[in-house]
């Protein structure tokens, strides 16, 4: 069985369909850690729901980013982590990480890589104009959303409401992420 990391920022929905797909027995993995930088996030919850150990932290607490993300690597590392999978985490990867876990960091992110990359990839999408939506899973690297493309699924979608879009784009999410780790650890 292999095992996972989920790191998230948020309200943690991809890290559930990841823990809930592990839990149904579609991916022959289990999640045994979230990492998140936010105390406060549902994702936090989710993941003590669950039984799932979580690593929070504050950034500001530390000296660096690269003292943070050797704390990160220790964790990965005595948790027997095999993969990373960002999913709405809102902290740039950085050295130590990629040091670390380089090929076995993916991400999931609300766009058709490469256009529109970063944190605001919807509601930059929607204002331009775009009729075709999708979502990305990459490997992580040093530029930002700019790694190897993995997966990508199309949408259309001809209205203007962001709320809509959003729901519609984290149900792309949901699904081609778990298919993206089910293909990549079946290897």
């Amino acid at each position: 069985m292999h095992r996972l990391a989920v790191f998230a920022s948020g309200c943690g929905t991809n890290f559930e369909a990841i823990a809930d797909a592990c839990e149904r027995g579609v991916l022959d993995a289990e999640v045994v850690l979230l990492v998140c930088d936010k105390p406060d996030a549902t994702a936090v919850e989710r993941a003590a729901r669950r039984g799932i150990e979580v690593f929070v932290f504050a950034p500001r607490q530390y000296a660096s980013k690269a003292a943070y993300e050797r704390e990160i690597v220790a964790r990965l590392d005595a948790a027997g982590v095999e993969l990373v999978c960002l999913a709405g985490y809102m902290r740039i990867v950085g050295d130590e990480m990629l040091r670390a876990y380089g090929g076995r960091i993916i991400n999931v992110h609300p766009s058709l890589l490469p256009a529109f990359r970063g944190a605001h990839a919807i509601g930059q999408a929607l204002a331009y104009g775009v009729k075709v939506f999708g979502v990305t899973i990459h490997y992580v690297d040093a530029e930002l959303d700019g790694g190897r493309i993995i997966a990508q699924r199309a949408f259309p979608y001809e209205g203007g409401d962001l709320a809509e879009l959003e729901a519609m784009i984290h149900a792309v999410e949901h699904s081609l992420y778990v298919d993206t780790i089910k293909k990549l650890i079946e290897r």
